[in-house]
This record gives structure tokens, C-alpha cells and sequence, in this order.
């Protein structure tokens, strides 16, 4: 591989966006690879966008910039288009398509965005789109949508099936780790590869 793989991973503060760029860069360790990242979460807490860029491989800084990213994974569909500019020409997307509402909606009494404007914007691209939020609850916990996402996404990524789901036991919680693996391989399955 020449230069970097990026991949960019945004939600809403609270969906394991941290964790996920962290299970990444464990996996990382594990193979032996050059890794940077950054993460932006200032306002994460309320509700706002959370965004993680790792570069595998690359020699350059830890941010991904736009038109640049490899792999763009999603925890709400309403980030994926926020975020999508980050894809280069040719790069996959893979998103959940549940989507939390801005409170501005509410607040200023704003027209929520229909679901399937969004989908179709977001056609253009390489698009997996799949129901996290589902998924995590037949693997037994609808907070292991994270990990689902990143099964999803593993076969797009330049990181072997084996790192990536040792990543997952070594930082999840130990009492959920059962759940964790079922959820990544619930997510692989559901992205096209088993």
C-alpha cells in the first residue's frame, strides 16, 4: 500500500464514535502498522457531531482533508451527508440510517429533512446502508451499534478480520465482549462479507 488509507468515522456524542476509531487504531497496533488520528468531539455531549479521521499508513498529519477520505463510516444518516465531502471519487460510505434530529429542528421550528432526500444525496457515492441500530439489539445490546458499524465496514479496510475483532475483545468491556463480537460479526455479515 502506498500512502495512507483514511477513514473517517462521525455520529452524535454518545454513539461510540471514540471507541470505534480506538478499536481501529488497537488493530493497528496489533498488525504492526503506522497509524495517526485526531478526533473532534467539543460539544459531543449535547447532541453535536463527533468525527474521528485515522490514517493508516501516510506520512502526514492526522487530519483527513476533503475530497481525500477512503472510507467514511457513519453512525447517523444525517452525518453522512454533513460529512460526505470528506469522500474521495470512488471511496465507500457505510451508514446507519437511523438519523437523530438537530434540536434546532424543534427549537426553531425548521422542516426536518426527509429520509430519502438524504439517501438519494447520498447515492452518488459507494453507499452501505444498513439498520445499526437493529442489528445491535439481535446481537443483545443496542449500544454495541458502534461495533456493528465497524463489522460493516471491515472488508473495505486494509486491516485483516482477525486484528480487527481481537481489537474489539481487547477494549470493550470484558462483561460485554460476547455481545461485541456477535455485534462485528452481525455488521460483517450485513456488509457483504461473512
Amino acid at each position: 500500500m502506498s500512502g495512507s488509507f483514511d477513514i473517517l468515522i462521525v455520529g452524535i456524542g454518545g454513539q461510540g464514535t471514540i471507541l470505534a476509531s480506538n478499536i481501529l487504531g488497537e488493530a493497528c497496533l496489533i498488525e504492526n502498522r503506522h497509524i495517526r488520528g485526531a478526533e473532534t468531539h467539543g460539544m459531543a455531549q449535547r447532541g453535536g457531531s463527533v468525527e474521528s479521521h485515522i490514517r493508516i499508513g501516510g506520512e502526514f498529519g492526522p487530519l483527513i482533508t476533503p475530497g481525500q477520505a477512503d472510507l467514511l463510516i457513519s453512525f447517523d444518516l444525517l452525518e453522512a451527508l454533513r460529512y460526505s465531502h470528506f469522500l474521495k471519487q470512488g471511496g465507500k460510505m457505510v451508514v446507519n440510517s437511523h438519523m437523530v434530529l438537530p434540536t434546532s429542528v424543534f427549537t426553531q421550528k425548521l422542516t426536518a429533512p426527509m429520509e430519502s432526500e438524504i439517501i438519494a444525496g447520498l447515492k452518488k457515492h459507494h453507499l452501505c446502508l444498513l439498520d445499526a441500530d437493529s442489528l445491535a439489539v439481535e446481537a443483545g445490546s443496542p449500544l454495541s451499534a458502534n461495533v456493528v458499524m465497524l463489522g460493516a465496514a471491515s472488508s473495505a479496510m486494509p486491516l485483516k478480520y482477525e486484528s480487527l475483532l481481537e481489537a474489539v475483545k481487547r477494549l470493550v468491556p470484558k462483561k460485554t465482549m460476547e455481545i461485541n463480537v456477535k455485534a462485528f460479526e452481525t455488521g460483517r455479515k450485513a456488509g457483504g462479507t461473512s
